[in-house]
């Protein structure tokens, strides 16, 4: 046996965690359109600002798997293709759907109309549904493998790559969306690799930031 294959096996719940945020997140957003009164076009910017959040965000996650997932996986367990070709399959679908709520969000702010917002709200509950059947399929079929074929640093590349892909200033409001249904060992494992300076900031300035956005966007829902 290699050095390489000797130090296989990783450690993959932090994807378990960031599932959990856009399950939640894209689920929410549907309803936070629809609840936007027509013509209200100070709350439809907000909600738009942050929906085109969590659509760049998403794009970024599947574009950091695509890169630094599928072909190890194939080449380390060739078994895994079939699921990894639906995988590339599924990243292609919601991305279409992502695509299309990119192109109604700024049809919608400037009047915050019903129609155009009833078609956004629409857009948004496709991806709910695409991303709801897609994460599912990750969790049972690739996970366990992936667990089990990188090294812990191959598979902290994944979490690099999304955290330099967060604009810095919302690292720490976007930490306390990955903290809400945290486990307390889930939190833990987070802190442990923030930062001393960031926790302080978090608990200072971030979680505040964090509690103040979710309440303005969804206490109409």
């Amino acid at each position: 046996m290699t050095d390489e294959a000797r130090q296989l096996g990783c450690q993959t719940d932090d994807m378990l965690m960031i599932h959990t945020v856009f399950r939640r997140e894209f689920r929410l957003a549907g309803p936070m359109v629809r609840h936007v009164d027509a013509g209200d076009t100070a709350q439809a910017a907000r909600v738009a600002t942050y929906l085109a959040e969590i659509v760049t965000a998403l794009h970024h996650h599947h574009h950091h798997e695509d890169e630094i997932i599928w072909d190890t996986l194939v080449d380390r367990s060739p078994g895994c293709a079939l699921h990894v070709g639906q995988m590339k399959a599924q990243h292609a679908e919601v991305s279409d759907l992502l695509d299309r709520v990119d192109g109604l969000i700024p049809v919608w702010v400037p009047t915050a109309d019903a129609e155009s917002r009833d078609r956004l709200a629409s857009a948004v509950e496709a991806v709910s549904t695409a991303l709801d059947a897609h994460l599912g399929q990750e969790e049972e079929v690739i996970l366990p493998v992936a667990a089990s074929s990188f090294t812990q640093a191959e598979w902290d590349r994944l979490g690099e790559a999304g955290m330099a892909s967060v604009p810095r200033n919302r690292l720490l409001v976007q930490l306390g969306y990955l903290m809400e249904d945290a486990t307390p060992e889930q939190r833990a494992m987070v802190m442990a690799h923030v930062p001393l300076a960031a926790r302080l900031l978090y608990r200072a300035v971030g979680r505040r930031q964090y509690e103040k956005e979710i309440r303005t966007l969804r206490a109409p829902v």
